[in-house]
């Protein structure tokens, strides 16, 4: 990739990993199966693109803008969003891996995990209101200062959050769901 502004193209089996791609901007762009591991990102700006089938483990993601990105079927082992331009900021994630991921203090109002593993993540001190997690597996992830106002838990599993240290007025969650809330007070539930 020489050019540096890319518009409505479709990158398909690309192998980019460890590569710089920095400096750049996608507008309506689609990757398949295009392989970003360790790639570094840094000041480049996605604008409606689609990563679908991708892999973008440990990708470096400094100053990089995610305006209305929608990632499905991606492997995003370790990707740190803490350093990703607030402006915009906007994705949606279906089917990923998103295990050690981490989101700590970002504000991702209306964002949708869909069928997603979403293991040993940080979501410390980010707003995420109005967010869905749906049927998602968030073992071990870190809820804590975060705001969780009208989040959809309902069928999402394995979480431990704690109510006193998090918002969550109007949060959804279902009958099963109850134990990730109790757990700090270690009682049996049978």
């Amino acid at each position: 990739m020489t050019d540096k502004f890319y518009e409505k193209k479709t990158f398909t089996k690309e192998d980019y990993s460890e590569k710089n791609l920095a400096n750049k901007e996608f507008d309506t762009c689609i990757f398949i199966n295009c392989n970003f591991a360790k790639a570094d990102l840094s000041n480049t700006t996605f604008i409606d693109c689609k990563f679908d089938a991708c892999d973008l483990s440990m990708a470096k993601l400094v100053n990089t803008g995610l305006q209305t990105v929608s990632f499905i079927n991606c492997k995003m082992l370790g990707v740190n969003f803490t350093r990703c331009k607030d402006f915009l900021l906007s994705f949606y994630f279906e089917k990923c891996t998103l295990d050690y991921a981490n989101f700590f203090e970002k504000k991702m109002i209306k964002t949708t995990f869909k069928d997603c593993s979403i293991k040993e993540v940080e979501f410390s001190m980010a707003n995420l209101t109005s967010s869905e997690f749906l049927n998602c597996d968030l073992s071990r992830s870190i809820f804590n200062q975060t705001i969780l106002e009208k989040v959809d838990f309902r069928t999402a599993y394995n979480y431990s959050i704690d109510l006193e240290q998090n918002r969550v007025k109007k949060a959804k969650f279902s009958n099963s769901g109850i134990i990730g809330l109790l757990e700090k007070y270690q009682i049996v539930i049978e």
